[in-house]
């Protein structure tokens, strides 16, 4: 039968990508969000933000960032999995309102990249990074094709899909994995699509950690030798960083406390703040495997306390 050998934890912010003296651009965008009120986040900001703040941190931070993203990429590399099962959040990528699926998994046979031109500026520094990638690459749909029976066997609900959107192409939290951790060759990849972002029908912390161990024992009960590796893209806390919750979460995921997980605030859970839903199916799927933190990094990126609560750590 096939074996979860390792498990993956990343963020994908665009500060992962645009480097720190570019992290202006994504200020300028916090500043005409019109999902955050940018004057009273500023009043309510934390004491001492300023300091958070200093060139110097911030090119630590990013620093920071490259280095644990090149062990992943090396632990990645070392395992040498047979197939990649990635956990992400779709941002009206595949979905739009009109239909919009609580948890989707791709089945069709290769995942094709769209070459895709944006108007914002920091969109366009964060696309130069993944302007190099092949049109295609492989799917696997006879893996994807078992989880879905076995996920209704165990009572979920699942959509599936095998086509892409042509004009968009891999979402981003998919496209994040191979512009930054496969990158010493293509290992086959089974998307699976959670919605983290849009209500009415987000999953809660709870149904997350259940669909989390229905994923594993959906690979355990594949007839197959396969090596399998299972990531979560995305998280932590953003646009506005939340050190406290994001603390809560690997906390709970580091003592394996499925209460501790399930029990996080779903009022918290907004905006990219809702991508900590895939790490928290993620620590559902590897609670047998012991988990390894590579790095936390606040990185604020304005006085408002806007940026990226990143984490990267490992299973097995």
């Amino acid at each position: 039968m096939a074996e979860i050998v390792l498990g993956l934890g990343t963020a994908h912010s665009p500060q992962l990508t645009i480097p720190a003296e570019q992290w202006a651009l994504l200020v300028e965008k916090d500043q005409k969000d019109p999902r955050i009120d940018y004057a009273k986040l500023l009043q309510q900001a934390k004491h001492g933000i300023e300091q958070e703040l200093s060139e110097e941190k911030k090119h630590a931070r990013f620093a920071a960032a490259q280095t644990a993203l090149q062990v992943l990429r090396q632990t990645l590399a070392q395992v040498a999995p047979d197939v990649l099962v990635a956990i992400g959040d779709d941002q009206h990528e595949q979905f739009l309102d009109n239909n919009m699926p609580m948890f989707c998994l791709f089945r069709g046979d290769s995942l094709k990249m769209a070459k895709r031109t944006f108007q914002q500026a920091w969109r366009r520094a964060e696309e130069e990074e993944g302007s190099q990638l092949p049109d295609e690459f492989p799917a696997h749909p006879q893996l994807a094709e078992h989880l879905i029976a076995n996920f209704v066997e165990q009572g979920f609900d699942v959509a599936c899909s095998n086509q892409l959107r042509e004009d968009v192409g891999l979402g981003h939290a998919f496209t994040f994995v191979y512009r930054r951790l496969l990158r010493d060759g293509p290992i086959p990849m089974v998307p699976v699509m959670l919605n983290t972002f849009y209500p009415p029908n987000r999953p809660t912390p709870a149904r997350c950690y259940a669909f989390g161990q229905a994923l594993r024992a959906g690979i355990e009960s594949w007839n197959s030798a396969a090596r399998v590796a299972v990531i979560a893209s995305g998280g932590l806390s953003h646009v506005v960083i939340d050190e406290e919750l994001d603390g809560r979460t690997l906390d709970g995921l580091l003592r394996k406390d499925r209460a501790r997980l399930c029990s996080l605030p779903a009022e918290k859970l907004q905006l990219g703040t809702s991508e900590i839903r895939n790490w928290i199916t993620l620590g559902g799927a590897v609670e047998h495997l012991p988990m390894k933190l590579i790095a936390y990094i606040p990185a604020y990126r304005s006085p408002a306390g806007t940026g990226c609560g990143m984490a990267f750590a490992q299973w097995g």
